[in-house]
């Protein structure tokens, strides 16, 4: 697992098409844009979950 510290408006660039972009930090609550290709998905964990549960 990599552990970065990012600030608002930094990138962190996986592979050669994926980029994930720190876009808000309020309080202990982080948002992030993914950028990647159509045939990339991409789930929260807790989506996957629920969606491997209700399978």
């Amino acid at each position: 697992m990599l552990i970065s510290t990012r600030r608002v408006n930094e990138k962190l660039i996986i592979g050669n098409d994926i980029v994930v972009t720190v876009l808000a930090v309020k309080g202990n609550r982080v948002r992030i844009g993914i950028e990647a290709p159509e045939d990339i998905s991409v789930y929260r964990d807790n989506a996957r979950i629920q969606s491997d549960q209700e399978s």
